[in-house]
């Protein structure tokens, strides 16, 4: 296990059985089990439930990320329904056991069964569909087992949570001095346990050996499943002891509708914009911006109110993020600034501008103090430091160089309908306004345009292009 994972203030629930302890969960040889094999037919999608995309990652890789720093090795996901693609979108960050029926939380955990060998102290049991629940609250889980295993009666820790929704969760059925007597399901509840608030998630934590012995005790019920929740029954008629922590409430709801996929959305999207704002970003309205947890912003940068950044996007520090801008896989120097813009898969270097209505494309790239005015757009080429593109102008297979400036509605033609080809235009050229370029041409260094021009011949260096087809006249001196 890895020895960075931080260490956890003593934790007393209150009610709890067991006493306030001071200990360190990290010598444990510990297996994380998330069940990810369920249907998710409220969802009413074809994709697989844990697949659904949350700020940035699918649901099932911040089931993943959370239990990571808690595991000897990876995380074992049980997979079902679309297991290829669970499989595919986990890649290299977990192990899989398949269960080909879903009969169960404990049909499920069974799979595993074969993992809890000799030398395993405990199996760390959650779900694919808990995206907000933490890694720190699952490391008092752990650390609350760890400090009860010198008892030798200890079977399990559990997370408990409680609220006046119970959303359908079992009812924790205590004795009067404490102790778990029983989990109750909804559907079983008289009405004096349907008053009980102390619910349980089903976040586990159990002793290896225990579990391996206790799974084959479990009985069908009458539809043929087997609920992990009847070792709570069978520890008690072993005269087991169960220990419980407390969860916050916003950690254990699952996510099994599309209401509920947003409500975990916007749990995690002010924690992802509370850590940007603690790290020195200024975000103007967190009410109306939105950032996927894969992006990094850097200090003293400001995003306005109505933005998405999104997936690799990388901004650095002292920018200025919109309003109403959307940047999806970008990457953006110190002292950028984007108005009101769209920017894919692009790059802008150190204090370029972009805006108000530009539009970067895939491959389009603005050098240093590059400027891009209103009504742009640029896809697959290069825009030279210090080069000015106006307004309503189209830049596209281009090679532009330095200090250019580029005139309002200029329009490099650079598809003929099956191919395309390349424009260059050289350092410190000036194209006119509604100038077409049609490539393959190249415009040379200090080269000019005139206003309408259709350049279908190159241009060479110091040349003015004038003209329908434009013609080249050769540069004379100037004063």
């Amino acid at each position: 296990m890895s020895s960075a994972r931080r260490r956890f203030a003593p934790y007393t629930q209150p009610g709890a059985t067991g006493l306030p302890f001071d200990c360190d969960a990290d010598s444990m040889n510990t297996i994380a089990l998330l069940l990810a094999a369920g249907y998710g037919k409220r969802m009413k999608s074809d994709l697989p439930k844990v697949l659904h995309p949350l700020v940035g990652r699918p649901m099932i890789e911040w089931c993943v990320r959370a239990v990571q720093p808690l595991a000897t090795g990876r995380p074992v996901v049980v997979v079902g329904h679309g297991k290829e693609q669970v499989q595919a979108a986990l890649a290299g960050q977990a192990d899989f056991v398949e269960q080909a029926e879903q009969r169960g939380t404990g049909h499920a955990v069974m799979q595993a069964a074969s993992l809890f060998v000799d030398g395993v102290d405990a199996v760390l049991v959650s779900y694919g569909d808990m995206p907000a629940l933490r890694t720190e609250t699952l490391a008092q889980l752990l650390e609350l087992f760890a400090g009860h295993r010198s008892d030798p009666s200890l079977a399990f820790a559990m997370l408990t949570v409680v609220r006046d929704n119970p959303q359908g969760f079992g009812r924790i059925v205590r004795a009067p001095d404490g102790r778990i007597q029983a989990i109750v399901e909804e559907v079983d509840c008289t009405p004096e346990q349907r008053l009980i608030r102390e619910l349980n998630p089903g976040v586990y934590c159990f002793d290896a050996a225990w579990l391996r012995a206790g799974l084959p005790k479990i009985t069908p019920s009458a539809s043929g499943e087997y609920y992990l929740t009847d070792l709570v029954a069978l520890a008690v008629s072993e005269g087991r002891t169960v220990v419980t922590v407390q969860a916050p409430v916003e950690e254990v709801d699952g996510v099994n509708t599309r209401v509920q996929l947003a409500e975990a959305a916007a749990v995690l999207r002010r924690r992802i914009l509370e850590r940007h704002m603690l790290a020195g970003v200024t975000i103007v309205d967190p009410a109306t911006t939105y950032i996927d947890d894969t992006v990094r912003i850097g200090q003293d940068t400001t995003i306005l109110p109505g933005c998405l950044l999104q997936g690799a996007t990388i901004v650095g520090a002292g920018c200025r993020i919109g309003p109403h801008s959307q940047i999806v896989d970008t990457q953006l120097a110190d002292g950028c600034r984007v108005v009101y813009s769209v920017l894919e898969s692009a790059r802008m270097d150190q204090g370029a501008e972009i805006g108000p209505f530009g539009h970067l494309r895939k491959g389009a790239h603005l050098g240093e103090g590059v400027h891009m005015g209103n009504f742009g757009e640029v896809k697959d080429s290069y825009l030279g430091a210090g080069t000015k593109m106006g307004h309503f102008s189209y830049i596209g297979n281009a090679q532009v160089g330095e200090n250019v400036n580029i005139g309002a509605g200029t329009i490099t033609c650079n598809y003929d309908g099956v191919n395309k080809a390349k424009t260059e235009i050289g350092n410190n050229a000036f194209i006119g306004s509604d100038t077409m370029l049609v490539a393959p041409v190249t415009i040379g260094a200090g080269a000019r345009t005139g206003a309408g021009a259709v350049v279908t011949r190159d241009v060479g260096d110091g040349e003015t292009a004038y003209g329908v087809p434009a013609r080249a006249k050769p540069a004379r001196p100037r004063k």
